[in-house]
């Protein structure tokens, strides 16, 4: 908050407005509380599965595409709604967008298991091809025909749309599957034998063999798990606020998860107020840009200085600065 006070007067704006705008204004009123539940929402669920990766030394830097990718997979399925489909096409919806994400995710686990590739390098590169195969979607086989050339697809049935917690607000039952999923990592990652031998063969690999801990089956467990609830917050966005496929699908949600997970120091608790924290950075942001004409990447800039800050706290922490000569 120190540097965002320093940065705001750089660039001649009222410090105590930019506050205002960032951590005033997304929870002054119940709207304002549901938009904060509908960024909030990918940002969780993201977060909950690379929190096991991450805790299993599996470093998933994918997310954006097991996002985009449960998306379309979602997509198609709402796609095919007619006239006559009951309301259980939404349970099919929500399950495409996770089996879409963990196949996506599958493919850096294999590359992994079977050639010893990099995740971190594949996972990444993997988050471009996904954002081209959307692109071919949208603007090839499932553009909609009535859409004035417009680049997505046709708007989904209401029967595909996720319900709605409230009325007059956007938020829908994805942010209570993503509370519930906090409290099923809870549970996984500290009541059962499982999440237990994912988390030793994180810290320790070498205690995990001697205990008999397969790492084959730990990398496939966290990069599945991490890919079915990355896929999953992409289903509950294009089922959900958005309600089509369209090029901006990809909304930086499994980068900046990245930063809820390390925020929230992989615990579950600490990752819903870190996705609330950084859902109030959207939308500072968003109003930021409108209401006191400042640039939209304003919100990248506070998204990246809570990551280094925090970071510098660790160090400071873990090492004493000392001055002196060297020897």
């Amino acid at each position: 908050m120190v540097i965002g006070v320093a940065l705001f007067s750089v660039m001649g704006k009222d410090p105590v407005r930019g506050l205002q705008v960032f951590f005033w204004e997304p929870i002054k009123s119940a709207y304002a509380l549901g938009e904060l539940g509908v960024k909030a929402t990918p940002l969780l669920l993201i977060a909950l599965g690379l929190a096991v990766c991450f805790r299993s030394n599996v470093w998933n830097i994918g997310a954006e595409g097991q996002f985009v990718i449960g998306a379309i997979a979602a997509g198609g399925v709402a796609l095919l709604a007619g006239k006559e489909t009951g309301r259980w096409i939404v349970l099919a919806v929500l399950l495409a967008g996770v089996l879409g994400g963990m196949a996506w995710a599958g493919i850096t686990a294999f590359l992994r298991d079977r050639f010893n590739a990099g995740e971190i390098l594949v996972s990444l590169m993997l988050v471009y091809v996904a954002i081209q195969v959307l692109g071919y979607l949208v603007y090839g086989p499932w553009k909609d025909p009535a859409g004035y050339n417009f680049p997505q697809t046709r708007t989904f049935d209401a029967v595909t749309r996720i319900p709605r917690l409230m009325a007059g607000s956007r938020v829908n039952i994805g942010a209570l599957i993503a509370l519930a999923g906090a409290a099923l990592l809870w549970v996984y990652l500290f009541r059962t034998r499982s999440g237990f031998a994912q988390q030793v063969g994180g810290l320790a690999p070498a205690a995990a063999r001697y205990a008999g801990f397969s790492s084959r089956r730990a990398l496939w467990t966290a990069l599945l798990i991490s890919g079915g609830t990355a896929g999953l917050a992409g289903a509950l966005e294009v089922a959900g606020p958005i309600g089509q496929l369209t090029p901006y699908v990809p909304a930086g949600y499994g980068f900046a998860a990245i930063i809820v997970a390390f925020v929230g120091r992989l615990h579950p608790l600490g990752m819903v107020l870190a996705a609330i924290l950084m859902s109030m950075f959207y939308i500072g942001g968003e109003l930021a840009q409108s209401r006191l004409g400042l640039p939209k990447s304003l919100t990248g800039v506070f998204q990246g200085l809570l990551l280094f800050t925090l970071l510098a706290c660790d160090t400071l922490v873990n090492y004493r600065v000392r001055w002196g000569k060297g020897n």
